[in-house]
Parts: structure tokens; sequence; C-alpha cells
């Protein structure tokens, strides 16, 4: 009998830890598809982040390391001059990303550092208690804005995808969703196009994935995708905000 589904080469088979209904599974799983496809599992690098994935290294079979809290940019871009022929990832939340980290993320794109990057935003700060995040929208109810958030004392939620496609060294910016079987096969495309981007040498690469937060949210597994799609993708639309530029054969 022909196998239809199995589990990819670039995950281990340890079980996740996520709570359930939590993105981030699927999230791993669509990556570890795409390095299964390019074949590039022997090259592969990543760069775990200080957040719910902060273990990742037990779940990607592909060589992983550690960074500080936002500083996977940083390593990743250290990583990459020294090991060129390398596909290097970084893999980061909102927290890590979009707060103590935006002075890496924005010099790495602006750099046109050879890196791809995979950022999940869930508008909150999951592994610390679902504290508000630069993402967490106006309005959201967290448990350091018990009043919802408010632009006149917090500011407005960052829209990092905008942001970094108005940078020269990036090469490739798209926002995805995964909150249907549909948008997750549209995220699989986007991963790949940021990987493809890097093994191109185009530039730096991002990948924006609005995904759940069940636990913190306070809500179902099936109640959060349905938030999702009605609260952040108007706030946050999906499409792809830069695609490399061609060049004549």
């Amino acid at each position: 009998m022909a196998t239809v589904f199995a589990r990819p080469q670039a995950m281990t088979t340890k079980p996740l830890h996520y709570c359930p209904g939590c993105g981030h599974g699927i999230i791993h799983r669509l990556i570890a598809e795409v390095i299964d496809e390019l074949d590039i599992r022997g090259k592969t690098i990543g760069a775990c982040p200080v957040g719910c994935a902060v273990v990742a290294n037990e779940y990607f079979n592909v060589d992983m390391q550690q960074a500080a809290h936002g500083r996977s940019p940083a390593v990743a871009t250290g990583i990459k001059r020294v090991l060129p022929d390398r596909v290097v990832f970084t893999y980061q939340g909102d927290g890590d990303l979009a707060s103590i980290g935006m002075t890496e993320i924005v010099h790495a794109a602006a750099r046109g550092e050879l890196i791809s990057t995979f950022f999940v935003n869930n508008a909150i700060y999951g592994m610390t208690g679902g504290q508000m995040a630069p993402t967490t929208l106006l309005g959201q109810v967290t448990t350091t804005s018990p009043f919802g958030r408010k632009k006149e004392l917090q500011g407005a939620p960052i829209r990092v995808a905008e942001m970094l496609s108005s940078l020269d060294g990036a090469a490739y910016i798209a926002r995805v969703s995964i909150h249907d079987a549909a948008h997750v096969i549209k995220a699989k495309r986007a991963i790949k196009r940021a990987f493809e981007t890097q093994l191109a040498k185009k530039g730096f690469s991002l990948v924006e994935i609005l995904s759940s937060c069940p636990t913190n949210w306070g809500l179902s597994p099936v109640e959060a995708m349905k938030w999702l799609a009605e609260n952040m993708i108007p706030y946050y639309p999906l499409g792809e905000f830069k695609v490399p530029e061609k060049t004549a054969d």
C-alpha cells in the first residue's frame, strides 16, 4: 500500500509540548515538509527563540542553535557568514521578534542577510503568562492590559511585515495564516518561497504567520481559530508584501 501521509524526516519523533490548539505544531510541520521537499535537511541550521518554541531544537531534525531572547537574527547572521553554504533560518514569536528583538530583525533585513525568518504572530506573550505583546490588538484583553489595549496608552499594534518590506535588503516578505486548511496550504507555499529566496541569494526573507493561542486567549481551539480570522486578519492583511526581483538569465 502506498504511503500518502507520514512524518517529515526533518521532524523528530518526540511528542510536542504545545497546548491543545496551538499553531506551533502546524507551523513546525510545514517548515519540516519544505526542508524535505527542497532536500536541504543535511545543510540546514535553525535558531531557536525564547518563548513557547524555546525547545524547537527537540522537534526539528536539523542542526539547531539556541539564541538569547530576541537575538536569533544576530546568531543566524553569524552562522550564515561563517558557513555561507548552509541554509539558515530563525523561528521566532512576536514577543521575541517584535519586542526585545526588534533591533536585530530590522538590521538583519536592512543588511539583506541571507537568512529566512519564520515569525509566529499570536498577538500575545504565550510562555510567560499571556501579557500584552507589540502585536496585541486594540481592545484585546491580556494579563497586562485587563481593560484592553488602548492606543493612547500603548500605541497601535506593529505590522512587522509591512515595516520590513520597506527595507532595501528585504527580498521576500509575506504574511499568511493557519486558521483553516486552505490557508495552511498557502502558508506552506510562502515558507517554501522564503527558503528558495535564500537559496537563490536574493536577500533576507521573512514569513509572518498568524496563529492562535487558545490558552492565553481563554478560548477553545475552534473558537480561537475563528477569533483569529475575524479579528487578526482585518488588522494584519494576508499576502506577499515584497517578492524577489527577477534577474536576466
